[in-house]
């Protein structure tokens, strides 16, 4: 559930961006893990952008993190520039926290309606610290649930983290997502199964041929299939044959007639 609110989220502040920055932008949800705030903190960059953000009801606050100088391109495009923006490593002014603030605002917009029921408690920016060593927006043994992004905003790409105390979500995680009985696992396994998608593909019959023919390759050669012209095609499913069907079409699009299916 995490994960698919995480992916949730990505989607929404990637929209968020590009209306905001005025740049084509996308946000990748990479992977969601746990961890002590220490560890989390340990594996940032010593000088980065931690925007903290405060939970009502806990002395932890979440965290959403990123680079200074990949900010300091986003509100360069807020203000007008164009093409990609290379800025230092440095702490913003309060104009830049201003309009940064404007993208956390709607960030944490966006955070709120993806993790929905599982975010209960009322969240507000506090502010922006620049060494991660120092941030202290945790205790060092709390448990964070931390969320790795790409942000890609043109053609600049930056790794990002949002942190967010595990107290405040793993409570109402039982409750969003009730244990299904064990009695009704098979059912709901084929049920699962035969909703992941697959590779379906039309093809000819292969032909063998030795490494020497295709290294001696030019344009013009031909080469022979063993797929007789009036013979169906093979039907294949992630590279297996699964049955025979005839190329045709359907209005505008390619179409396959299946003529038979193996057993």
């Amino acid at each position: 559930m995490l994960e698919l609110a995480f992916e949730t989220f990505a989607r929404q502040w990637g929209t968020q961006l590009t209306a905001n920055v005025r740049v084509l932008s996308q946000v990748n949800c990479e992977q969601v893990l746990m961890q002590t705030y220490d560890e989390y903190a340990a594996a940032l960059p010593a000088t980065t952008a931690m925007v903290l953000f405060s939970i009502e009801g806990l002395g932890a606050s979440a965290v959403i993190q990123f680079s200074t100088s990949a900010a300091l391109g986003w509100v360069a495009h807020m203000v007008g520039a164009v093409g990609p923006v290379v800025a230092p490593e440095r702490k913003f002014t309060q104009v830049e926290q201003a309009l940064l603030r404007r993208l956390m605002d709607d960030a944490l917009e966006d955070l709120r309606y993806s993790l929905d029921s599982m975010l209960v408690a009322d969240v507000s920016m506090d502010g922006v610290q620049y060494n991660s060593q120092f941030a202290q927006a945790a205790a060092a043994g709390d448990l964070m649930i931390v969320a790795t992004f790409a942000i890609r905003v043109g053609d600049v790409v930056t790794p990002s983290t949002v942190a967010i105390p595990a107290d405040a979500l793993l409570p109402q995680l039982g409750e969003a997502h009730q244990t299904s009985l064990v009695t009704n696992a098979r059912q709901l396994m084929r049920g699962q199964v035969a909703q992941v998608p697959i590779d379906l593909a039309l093809q000819l019959s292969p032909a063998k041929v030795k490494p020497g023919a295709i290294l001696d390759l030019a344009v013009g050669d031909i080469l022979p299939i063993p797929h007789a012209q009036d013979r169906p095609l093979v039907l294949t499913i992630d590279g297996l044959p699964f049955g025979r069907a005839a190329a045709g079409s359907n209005g505008a699009r390619l179409a396959c007639i299946v003529v038979s299916t193996d057993s």
